[in-house]
């Protein structure tokens, strides 16, 4: 059976190393059509209540929601922006909580991070494992990847690191394991 992922880096950045890492990661999968998104392509104006009150539920918002309940499987890379979600992710998911407050529908997770630093976006993860699933996530496993530039040939697109390309590879066999 088939099972439809959608993958995407919590960045807006154009040079995401987080998209590097997830586009490696969901090259892992068998069995599975895989849709990466771009944040870019759901791009809304500052969550508010006023805005919301002006706009509704913006279309972009439906559609990123749609992405999620028409999916088997969800992996997100999130950059750490001063140990918190990127703006980019944080407002998209602000948008979304408003149409379904359980954004992720139970749907199974496989999370990851990077940064160029040592910790690996270790601050963005704890925060991720802590809230998304109360908002619907059933995040089978979780990996931060440190020293991004030291673990990761961006030429090849590629983990170089053994021991953590074995930690994604077992994370993603996670993703539908029963």
């Amino acid at each position: 059976m088939t099972r439809k992922v959608i993958a995407f880096a919590a960045s807006n950045s154009s040079r995401s190393i987080n998209k590097q890492l997830v586009t490696w990661a969901v090259g892992l999968l068998r069995d599975a059509e895989v849709e990466i998104l771009d944040l870019n392509d759901y791009e809304l104006p500052l969550f508010s209540v006023d805005r919301e009150d002006q706009l509704g539920q913006p279309q972009l918002a439906r559609d990123f929601l749609r992405k999620i309940t028409d999916s088997d499987g969800i992996v997100i890379a999130f950059a750490e922006h001063n140990g918190c979600y990127s703006v980019a992710y944080k407002n998209l998911y602000d948008w979304v909580s408003r149409i379904q407050p359980k954004v992720y529908q139970d749907k199974n997770m496989v999370l990851l991070s990077t940064s160029p630093g040592g910790r690996g976006g270790k601050s963005v993860m704890e925060l991720a494992l802590a809230q998304i699933p109360r908002f619907g996530g059933d995040v089978r496993a979780s990996v931060t990847v440190p020293s991004f530039g030291d673990n990761f040939d961006a030429d090849r697109g590629v983990v170089v690191n053994p021991d953590i390309a074995a930690e994604i590879e077992a994370a993603m066999q996670r993703l539908f394991a029963t």
